[in-house]
Formats: structure tokens, C-alpha cells, sequence
């Protein structure tokens, strides 16, 4: 367990990454206290520098003794080294808050967003999950619903940005655009099919299901978080030509009916959310908008006329910040509550 403390040593692994990058910008934002932030990355960004509150601070590679004297560390090194390195790390009496998938669904880990299930940091043994970005922003939203009136079944279907999958596949966005713009070849490397101008119904690899890695992580992560195995839900997940920025076509069915202004009242005042919703007026939440912000978005919240207690709605959120490095730093500042 973490040891209260006025300042903590913090380490961020996968520093050098787009998740990483934002994990430090929001630490300095938010004025964690940190007495001292220690960066890591793989060897060959060893020696490189990044600045945090005006100083340059080196990166190192990790070895058996990097996580010696580090209270928490943030990992955004995906699932091949969080496996390895974050039990080194809590074995170390450090406590590990993974961005990967390795941990998310293991029933010794806690899966945690804070505005839905934060009590769940109370059994953690060293080791927390932050689960998938398009999760999180869709639970955000569905908690104070689900509260008020049960929700049933979830039926989403999610628009993700490049940024979801690197900085690679933003690189590539860009050349692309570029490339088409002036009638040049268009190459693929980090996806299957042109994204400029275009859309991928196919985020992650394909199970014999049928259904993407991508969706049975947003169906299994949506019941661990909520702590409600009932709740059935189907997913299909987009990838879409925008830098950043997840946008999501949430359905639910409650058990109680529920109107739209009820919904409105609802999230207005729950934690972390922003209604968006004057369509008459042009208003709903966009990714140009969100990016860069921490809040999720919520809008075109209506009546599904199909079912008897249905409700659609548009959700929206950074999914580098709230998606990821946001929602990391908020388990960080619970666990030193």
C-alpha cells in the first residue's frame, strides 16, 4: 500500500510516447506533488530529455532496480513489457497504474475509473489497471444512468482517432492526406487500408467470433468497471480519419423508464461530464472540440422510439487525456487521498 507522504517519486515508463508525453503534461497541469519524476523509455531513447515544470529530465532504460524509491509509476509501455516489468515494479513497493490491456481483466486487478468505481483501489495489490480508452469515456456517461434506472443492454458503436493507435498512425494520416491531396501514391504501413479519407470498420485483430479484440475489450472491461455481469452489451468499433478525439453512438435500454430530460438533469451534475446537447442550435459534442480537454461530452441525448426504455446519445472525449493519461493521474491522486 502506498505510504502517505507530502511528495512522492513518480515514474513515468513509456515516456517517450504520445500517451507518455501526456501523462507528464497532465502531472505538471494538475500540480501532482511530486518530489521527484523519474522517466523511462526502451534503450534506444536512452538519453534523450523531457522537460517537466521548466527542467529537462533525462530518460532511462529500466532494469531488476529502476523502481527502487518510486512511490507510483505510470505505464504506457504496452502489454509485452507491462507484463514483465510491473510486478518487478510492485514487488519493489512501488504501485503500478497500467494503461496496457495485460492486467485489465485479471480478477486480482482492480479496473477503475474514478468517477465510477474508485472504492474498487481499496483491494489493489500493487498493480491498477486504467482501462481502454473507449471504455472509459462510455462509462463515464453510463454510471449516473445506470444508477437512476438500471441499464440492461448497451449497444454502441465507436469512432476512434489515429491517436488511439500512435504516433505512427497519426504520422501516416498526415502523409497520406498529404499524398492524396497532391495525386502522389498512397502507402500503407500501420493499417490494412487507407484512413485518409476513408473509414475502418476494424480496430485491433479479429476473434472467431467475429467480433474485433477492440469490442470484446469494451464489452468485458464495460461489466468488471460497472460491478454488473447483467448488463449485455455489443460493440462496434471504427477507426476514423481524426487526429484525436473518440467519438462514441451509445443505446441503452433501462429497466425504468427514463426520458431525455431526465438524462439531461442526470449527467449535468455528475462528475467529469459535460452535456452538450442544443441540436436546434447546432450543439453536440465534436473531437475538434473535446481535444485537449478533460471532460467527456455528451450530447443528441433522445428517446429511441423502438423500445420501450431506450435512450440514444452522442459521447465524446479526448482519448489521450480522459481516454488515458487523464484518467491514470486521477487513480494516482485517489490513491494518495
Amino acid at each position: 500500500m502506498l505510504r502517505k507522504k507530502d511528495k512522492y517519486v513518480v515514474a513515468v515508463v513509456g515516456a517517450t510516447g504520445a500517451v507518455g508525453n501526456e501523462m507528464i503534461a497532465v502531472l505538471e497541469e494538475r500540480n501532482f506533488p511530486i518530489e521527484k519524476l523519474r522517466l523511462f523509455a526502451s534503450e534506444r531513447s536512452e538519453g534523450k530529455t523531457l522537460q517537466f515544470e521548466g527542467s529537462e529530465i533525462p530518460v532511462e532504460s529500466l532494469n531488476e532496480d529502476s523502481f527502487k524509491g518510486i512511490d507510483i509509476a505510470l505505464f504506457s509501455a504496452g502489454a509485452e513489457r507491462s507484463k514483465i516489468w510491473a510486478p518487478i515494479a510492485a514487488k519493489s513497493g512501488c504501485v503500478v497504474v497500467d494503461n496496457s490491456s495485460q492486467w485489465r481483466m485479471d480478477p486480482e486487478v482492480p479496473l477503475v475509473v474514478p468517477e465510477v468505481n474508485a472504492p474498487d483501489l481499496k483491494w489493489h495489490k500493487g498493480i491498477i489497471a486504467n482501462p481502454n480508452c473507449s471504455t472509459i469515456q462510455m462509462v463515464v456517461a453510463l454510471k449516473p444512468i445506470h444508477d437512476a434506472a438500471r441499464i440492461k443492454r448497451v449497444v454502441v458503436t465507436t469512432f476512434q482517432a489515429v491517436s488511439g493507435t500512435g504516433k505512427k498512425a497519426m504520422d501516416e494520416l498526415l502523409q497520406q492526406t498529404t499524398d492524396m491531396l497532391n495525386f502522389r501514391e498512397i502507402k500503407c504501413n500501420v493499417y490494412p487500408h487507407q484512413i485518409a479519407f476513408n473509414i475502418l470498420p476494424h480496430i485491433d485483430k479479429f476473434l472467431e467470433n467475429g467480433y474485433t479484440k477492440e469490442e470484446m475489450k469494451m464489452i468485458n472491461e464495460t461489466k468488471k468497471i460497472m460491478g454488473d455481469e447483467s448488463i449485455r452489451v455489443t460493440a462496434t468499433t471504427v477507426r476514423v480519419p481524426v487526429f484525436r478525439g473518440h467519438s462514441e453512438s451509445v443505446n441503452i435500454e433501462t429497466e425504468k423508464k427514463i426520458t431525455p430530460n431526465e438524462v439531461r438533469s442526470i449527467l449535468s451534475k455528475a462528475p467529469g461530464i459535460v452535456v452538450y446537447d442544443a441540436p436546434e442550435k447546432n450543439v453536440y459534442p465534436l473531437p475538434i472540440e473535446a481535444a485537449g480537454k478533460d471532460p467527456v461530452y455528451v450530447g443528441r441525448i433522445r428517446e429511441d422510439e423502438s423500445i420501450d426504455n431506450g435512450i440514444n446519445m452522442w459521447v465524446v472525449s479526448d482519448n489521450l487525456r480522459k481516454g488515458a493519461a487523464l484518467n491514470a493521474v486521477q487513480i494516482a491522486e485517489e490513491l494518495i487521498k
